[in-house]
């Protein structure tokens, strides 16, 4: 297991050589869609990933700040095909499952049962299940028991890719080094015409090409912006075009 948690991973790539063009009127897009943001909360903005770790309140806890950078980092690693309020729920039931603290000795304390038990409804919770003991075995060797601060090292865990490493730098440390893009961003991006040729289910293309031209003020915020405009509004199925200002402005090509 040791060898196989340090098995070499290409780097993340950085930059793409040739910037994407900005896209035509894309400031008056992205602020329409924080109008309307502004006016409903979205599963994301109460059970978010980035919530999780507020729950995390024992001031008893051994490394009680590597504890909260822990949770934000398992339960991404849990949101992967899985809704937010699913996600939500097993992040809590995990922490009662190992004594009530989600620490590292916890986690690498508990049977595999212990955790799949907790996380069962989560999509591929079997498979979860190892990613999450691997990486906290890694975390323990190679990390000294505290989540990576870089992007390269928080994908060279178990079951972490490219969208978890970036929210986890953003959520668990305040860093911002690139755009976490989930299935709501690279649609929605897709939708509005913002790549061409389409990056739909590339998601590294995508976050490449938002990257070259989105101000990096804009990294951290755009996907709950999205996440939250995806799962209410501009949904994968039967999107609910009539609440939408971008339909009735004529700035959604694909309304």
């Amino acid at each position: 297991r040791k060898a196989d948690s340090q098995s070499p991973r290409k780097p993340v790539r950085a930059k793409l050589d040739v910037p994407h063009p900005a896209p035509e009127h894309w400031r008056e897009v992205y602020d329409a869609i924080k109008e309307m943001r502004s006016k409903f909360v979205a599963p994301v903005d109460t059970m978010g990933c980035a919530l999780a770790q507020q729950h995390e309140t024992d001031p008893k806890a051994p490394l009680s700040l590597n504890n909260k950078r822990l949770i934000t980092l398992v339960s991404l690693m849990l949101s992967s095909q899985t809704k937010d309020e699913i996600t939500f729920a097993a992040v809590l039931k995990l922490r009662e499952a190992v004594g009530g603290t989600l620490s590292l000795d916890a986690l690498l304390a508990a049977d595999n049962a212990i955790i799949s038990g907790a996380i069962n409804k989560c999509g591929f919770w079997q498979r979860k299940t190892d990613y999450i003991k691997r990486t906290a075995q890694a975390l323990r060797e190679r990390f000294d028991s505290d989540v990576p601060n870089t992007i390269d090292d928080l994908c060279s865990l178990p079951g972490v890719g490219e969208k978890m490493g970036f929210l986890c730098l953003q959520e668990a440390w305040g860093i911002s080094t690139g755009i976490g893009v989930d299935v709501h961003v690279d649609r929605i991006t897709n939708r509005l015409g913002w790549h061409k040729p389409s990056t739909l289910g590339k998601p590294e293309k995508t976050r490449l090409n938002l990257e070259s031209w989105l101000p990096p003020e804009l990294h951290s915020e755009i996907n709950p912006l999205l996440v939250g405009f995806g799962q209410v509004v501009c949904k994968p199925q039967r999107p609910a075009c009539n609440q939408c200002t971008l339909s009735t402005g004529g700035l959604c090509p694909s309304a």
